[in-house]
């Protein structure tokens, strides 16, 4: 199977990497990323490092990983992790994760990958996202490969066989890993619940039964975990609006939502790498029909994921206040708990609606990974 068949979504080759530097050098938003990144340093040197870049390797260490590290530093409390050293550096793995941020969840695994001596993944790239050049020469130098949005039954039947055969390729020719969200675009509500479509969408490809279909993906789910949920105000407006009536995104509002999950205060973060499911454990749901094969590997996927949340003292606050009960009350102050109500109120303040049920559904964002984690 030729790469050719893929040219249409595949991230950029290395032959192609340096004329994408080139032009990422040239393009006048390099001075507002330098800003944010690194004030007062000379936009030429930062132009003439671009420049000198031939390989996505070169790439994703020299800038991302350094833009990475800035903007955890600027704007978190740290970022921790667990689990990873117990992958098997031989292995091309599927890294299935809950979605919070739309740069940042899939950015900050790779620093991870690649501080801890691994190779760093491939990542899904939405289209909605792909504008303008600037963002795709950095998303496709970035190992990013596209993902249609907004297509008809036809054309996304069409292109998930696509897009399925080639992760498959990926892992088993290429060799490198894929990281994917567990469902199409971030989770609004805190209530991460992997989509069954995506693993139809993995089944599609494959020469061999089900259960080997899957085996040979070596799926490994993540869990990563904000102390304050990315874009919260922007998630409450679009449950808020969808109670009612279907909810349009207006122009740029991707753009700007990763433009607030970077500069935005993240508190603590954690990445959790949880046991992958590789033949022995499918084997054991070998017996079951098709629909109970996905069901069952939906579970264990969210069963990972849910597990192995880091939770902290607003998660705990909220379902206190959700259920109206002190049951978590020892995981957090009544300072803490006063500070929560304050800031959701100052970040609710901005957004027409009733209150309460604005309220209802901020606090659902945050007592939801509790829920979860308990069931």
């Amino acid at each position: 199977m030729s790469d050719q068949r893929f040219d249409d979504i595949r991230p950029y080759h290395d032959d192609e990497i340096n004329a994408a530097m080139c032009r990422i050098a040239d393009n006048p938003l390099l001075q507002a990323v330098a800003d944010f990144l690194c004030p007062g340093s000379d936009i030429k040197d930062l132009q003439a490092l671009f420049r000198s870049i031939h390989t996505s390797h070169d790439f994703q260490i020299k800038v991302m990983h350094f833009a990475i590290n800035e903007i955890t530093r600027k704007t978190s409390s740290g970022v921790s992790s667990n689990g990873v050293t117990k992958l098997d550096k031989q292995t091309s793995y599927l890294f299935i994760s809950n979605h919070r941020d739309i740069l940042l969840d899939s950015a900050i695994y790779q620093v991870i990958l690649h501080e801890n001596g691994y190779k760093t993944s491939e990542i899904t790239f939405g289209s909605n996202l792909m504008q303008p050049d600037f963002v795709v020469d950095i998303g496709k130098s970035n190992k990013m490969f596209k993902v249609e949005r907004g297509l008809t039954p036809r054309e996304f039947y069409t292109h998930s066989k696509h897009l399925s055969d080639y992760i498959r390729y990926t892992i088993q020719h290429k060799h490198e890993s894929i990281w994917i969200a567990q469902r199409n675009g971030r989770t609004k509500d805190g209530n991460d619940q992997t989509d069954q479509g995506i693993l139809k969408m993995f089944s599609m490809s494959g020469d061999s039964d089900l259960i080997q279909n899957f085996a040979e993906l070596h799926i490994c789910p993540l869990s990563i975990s904000y102390e304050y949920e990315p874009c919260i105000v922007q998630k409450v407006r679009e449950l808020y609006i969808s109670k009612t009536c279907k909810y349009e995104k207006a122009p740029g509002e991707d753009l700007q939502s990763i433009l607030f999950g970077i500069t935005q205060a993240k508190g603590q973060i954690h990445i959790e790498v949880t046991k992958p499911i590789e033949l022995e454990e499918l084997q054991t749901i070998a017996n079951e029909s098709k629909t109970e094969i996905y069901n069952a590997l939906l579970e264990i996927i969210d069963h990972r994921i849910h597990k192995n949340y880091k939770l902290f003292p607003n998660n705990y606050i909220a379902y206190d206040i959700a259920h109206n009960t002190t049951t978590y009350a020892t995981h957090y102050t009544q300072q803490q708990k006063e500070a929560f109500m304050q800031t959701m109120k100052s970040q609710l303040a901005n957004i027409e609606g009733n209150l309460q049920e604005l309220e209802e559904l901020y606090i659902g964002i945050y007592a939801n990974p509790v829920v979860n984690y308990y069931k």
